[in-house]
């Protein structure tokens, strides 16, 4: 079956039947489709879109192109769970759920992606710290996961291997925000993991892929569907994404926030409300907990009493990363030899913020890829980010850049005082939780 017929046939706007889906998915894998040929079926994807039986067959093409996971031999006395994110500025909730949910008595084995486009990447973060390994075999990933209940990593040659190579190719052709191609790219994964349950965060708002509300909920609707189809039980959160979640965006900045957050030195209150309540479906999909009151009790006290954190500490020392890290994080996370505060220019209420670009502007300091091949600075950032609805005077900061050298730093402090408004009145922030998808 010839790869260019195969293109020729979606690009007409034709649906791809399962041998057809199965030849692009074994060309992605075997290397028998070119960068030119995979990156053309993308775009076609992309601007002809998928029905549903597509979506499903993608996916399930997907998950079968490497080993797909059986915990049942593992003798694991909870539920093994996981938790995505569709991608958004700043947001390093997965470094607080997974532990938080393995100190609850879930098992997390969390197969997660580097940055897309605008946004960060959970494995760019955990790139940062000295010696931990996202790429590692299957079996040290098992033993992992005994160790700490979590471990956050990669897709390796063994899991969803067609998923790795079209999520790079995504990343670098504008391909990126197709609900069809996320659906399987996301489930895939999950579900070569072998899951029990799954909490999808669909963000919605400037610094979402679903900048609107209709995609975000079209999203939200096709994952749970095709995932329910796949017989893996999956709810969906549509959270705001209108602003930074938390205080920081970059790679090293975000883990230290995280760490603040599960040491118990103050959390942002959306980034808590976030972890808090996706943590909390888990629970309950789970079955650890029944009621959401309950959930919410349990999620609290490990953050607590530092269970989450010690299960943070077993995760980063199992996958090869230092035994006295949350002791030393500053000694061991690297840091950007610039910092400078950009002040505001006067004084009112932060009334919006083009977070999308922020994004960008993290990207431009070197914190993202312009290309899949390009390396990511891990020192670089933001911190101390203002939210929407706080009063700032002027020249106080809006934020702190993380830069490599002064005139990345003074570009991005021009650049970021016009990505952030302030008004004369007040304006209360949107809600964090939007909605949620159970069918």
């Amino acid at each position: 079956m010839l790869a260019q017929e195969i293109i020729r046939h979606k690009r007409d706007g034709h649906a791809l039947d399962g041998a057809q889906i199965d030849a692009f998915v074994r060309g992605l894998v075997d290397a028998s489709w070119s960068e030119a040929q995979a990156a053309a079926m993308a775009m076609a994807l992309f601007l002809k879109g998928m029905g549903d039986a597509e979506t499903v067959a993608l996916t399930h093409a997907m998950t079968r192109s490497g080993e797909v996971l059986d915990w049942a031999g593992a003798h694991l006395d909870g539920p093994v769970l996981d938790k995505h994110s569709t991608g958004g500025v700043g947001d390093k909730v997965s470094l607080l759920l997974a532990p938080i949910v393995a100190a609850c008595g879930g098992f997390v084995p969390m197969i997660s992606g580097r940055g897309l486009g605008h946004t960060g990447g959970t494995l760019d973060k955990f790139d940062s710290i000295p010696g931990y390994q996202t790429t590692v075999p299957i079996a040290r990933l098992r033993q992992a996961l005994r160790e700490a209940g979590c471990a956050i990593v990669g897709q390796t040659a063994e899991l969803a291997p067609a998923d790795r190579r079209l999520y790079a190719i995504r990343d670098v052709t504008a391909t990126v925000e197709s609900i069809p191609l996320i659906t399987a790219s996301v489930l895939s994964k999950k579900l070569a993991a072998g899951l029990q349950g799954l909490v999808v965060d669909v963000k919605a708002g400037n610094g979402a892929f679903a900048a609107d509300l209709p995609m975000a909920q079209s999203l939200a609707q096709s994952l749970v569907q095709v995932a329910r189809a796949a017989g893996l039980p999956t709810r969906a959160c549509i959270t705001d994404m209108n602003q930074v979640l938390g205080r920081s965006c970059g790679n090293a900045v975000e883990v230290h926030e995280a760490l603040a957050a599960l040491q118990g030195r103050g959390c942002e209150p959306r980034l808590l409300e976030v972890t808090r309540m996706l943590s909390t479906e888990l629970l309950l999909i789970g079955g650890i907990a029944q009621r959401p009151a309950d959930a919410l009790a349990r999620v609290d006290a490990v953050l607590a009493d530092g269970r989450a954190l010690e299960r943070f500490a077993r995760m980063v020392a199992a996958l090869g990363g230092p035994l006295d890290f949350v002791e030393r994080a500053t000694a061991y996370l690297p840091a950007a030899p610039v910092q400078r505060p950009v002040p505001a220019a006067h004084g009112g209420w932060v009334s919006g913020m083009a977070t999308r670009n922020i994004g960008l502007l993290v990207v431009e300091l070197g914190g993202g890829r312009r290309q899949a091949s390009d390396a990511v600075d891990p020192r670089v950032g933001l911190t101390g980010m203002v939210a929407i609805g706080q009063r700032v005077e002027a020249g106080e900061p809006l934020a702190v850049v993380h830069a490599a050298d002064e005139a990345g730093a003074s570009a991005a402090c021009t650049r970021l005082a016009a990505l952030i408004a302030i008004g004369d009145g007040s304006v209360p922030p949107s809600p964090v939780l939007i909605s949620r998808v159970t069918a």
